[in-house]
């Protein structure tokens, strides 16, 4: 081995995940290189546009791990590997608190259990540079500055290839450095790059038959290249179809002023949505994610609308920090607006007697309390439902934006990857939104994309140190 070319551990991707476990590696002893495809060191990545709220399915992540595993399950329906669950609820306070003790700063928001973490400064409310200097940018550099005093090596620039295996294990990695193709040797490859979510052919394949017709809610960086690279050297995939993200007002496709807020969350999920046909065709109940992936996987996914009248544009649309009421209007979304349900339809193109019949049904079985015996039903154990009777009402058209894809490379719960047979792949590891087996399924389960990365790359780090003499 060439020593200038040769580390202990490789770490593709310098986001929470790969900075968590660098640092972590770094001062336990390690020689840790890892490897970023940005030049800067301002790349954009997810974590550094992030929102800042580290949390476990909802709730704090210094909540009790009987807590943060009763809320995981409930969020996944049983869909999560319980290995994984078993790292987030046991590790996910250690590693936040870890975290702190690196410089991060913490504050509360609010008051609801999942704004208690927050990355401070919070971020702004509005405007394209609402990160800069807050939350996750500050983060990452603090994360940089660790680093560096540790004694481990971040390569910009450096983007990589392709795995190297060796007898079935993974011995380093080729990559592209300044435009020049370099070999990396190492005892263990760390992927962390991120999710797929800004590669339209792996969208197309698992995620939506449109990609052109949702929104890139994210830095636009990650395009699953680790993904890509695992799945070659025979990496199982699990639960690829998935994805966080949230309804956006349509006209976010060409006005960057309506991305990655206002969101759509909670008029959608007041409200009433439906299609061009005026019927509905989901159940909003079930909260802004699901609403997003099922907007996504409609034949055309700009098909959809959600109405409301004035009491829940005043009520939920103003709950969210950064309010839909009046954020998307004053951002230069297009809201339409009626005295009458008819005069709605005529503005939106909708049959006006279909959702009429819509809107008069909602309405009678939410007096009746038989929004269950609905078609499709509205739940609402979870989130209210709000009746549309009070003009002037309102309407727009929705488009799905899309944060951080929930499937990927299969693992364990010491993030060493799997292959077909539920087999380590020997030098192996995946963190943070590379990774599947954790969120999505059929409930399109959502465990927080910040404690998801910085969890599953503290844990791998952990799993290399305690091996290094084997």
């Amino acid at each position: 081995m060439n020593a200038a070319t040769s580390y202990e551990t490789l770490i593709i991707g310098a986001g929470l995940a790969g900075l968590t476990c660098g640092l972590r590696l770094a001062e336990k002893g390690v020689k840790v290189a890892i490897l970023e495809k940005g030049e800067t060191d301002r790349y954009l990545c997810n974590s550094r546009i992030c929102g800042g709220a580290f949390h476990v399915s909802y709730r704090d992540v210094h909540e009790p791990p009987e807590v943060l595993m009763n809320a995981m399950k409930g969020k996944t329906q049983n869909f999560a590997r319980q290995s994984f669950l078993d790292v987030m609820a046991n590790n996910a306070g250690n590693t936040a608190r870890w975290l702190r003790g690196k410089g991060l700063r913490f504050i509360k928001v609010s008051d609801a259990p999942h704004r208690q973490t927050t990355l401070a400064p919070p971020i702004a409310q509005k405007g394209r540079d609402y990160w800069h200097g807050r939350g996750g940018d500050v983060m990452l550099r603090t994360l940089h500055a660790e680093l560096k005093k540790a004694g481990a090596t971040l390569l910009l620039g450096t983007r990589a290839l392709s795995l190297r295996m060796a007898g079935g294990a993974c011995v380093g990695v080729e990559a592209e450095q300044q435009g020049k193709r370099v070999s990396l040797d190492a005892r263990n490859v760390v992927i962390s790059d991120g999710g797929f979510q800004a590669n339209q052919e792996l969208l197309r394949e698992f995620v939506t038959r449109e990609p052109a017709k949702i929104r890139q809610r994210n830095a636009q960086t990650a395009t699953g290249d680790g993904l890509t690279m695992a799945r070659q050297v025979g990496a199982a995939l699990v639960g690829m179809k998935n994805f966080y993200g949230h309804p956006l007002i349509q006209d976010a496709l060409t006005n960057d002023d309506l991305w990655p807020f206002p969101v759509m969350d909670d008029l959608c999920v007041a409200g009433v949505m439906v299609d061009t046909s005026g019927k509905r065709f989901v159940d909003e109940g079930l909260g802004g994610v699901y609403l997003a992936n099922h907007i996504a996987g409609m034949a055309d996914p700009l098909s959809t609308i959600v109405i409301y009248d004035q009491p829940i544009w005043d009520g939920p649309g103003k709950a969210f920090i950064t309010p839909a009421n009046p954020l998307i209007v004053t951002n230069g979304g297009t809201v339409h607006k009626g005295n009458t349900i008819t005069e709605i339809a005529q503005k939106l193109g909708l049959p006006a007697g279909a959702l009429e019949q819509t809107i008069a049904e909602y309405n009678a079985a939410l007096d009746a309390g038989t929004t269950a015996q609905l078609s499709p039903a509205r739940s609402t154990r979870d989130i209210k439902a709000w009746p549309i009777r009070t003009a002037p009402f309102y309407a727009a058209r929705l488009v799905a934006g899309i944060t951080y894809t929930m499937g990927g490379i299969a693992v364990d719960g010491d993030s060493r990857v799997l292959d077909a047979n539920d087999n380590p792949i020997t030098g192996l590891y995946a963190a943070g939104a590379c990774t599947g087996g954790l969120e999505g399924g059929p409930a399109v389960g959502y465990v927080g994309g910040l404690s998801k990365a910085s969890t599953t790359g503290f844990c791998a780090a952990e799993h290399i140190a305690a091996n290094r003499a084997r």
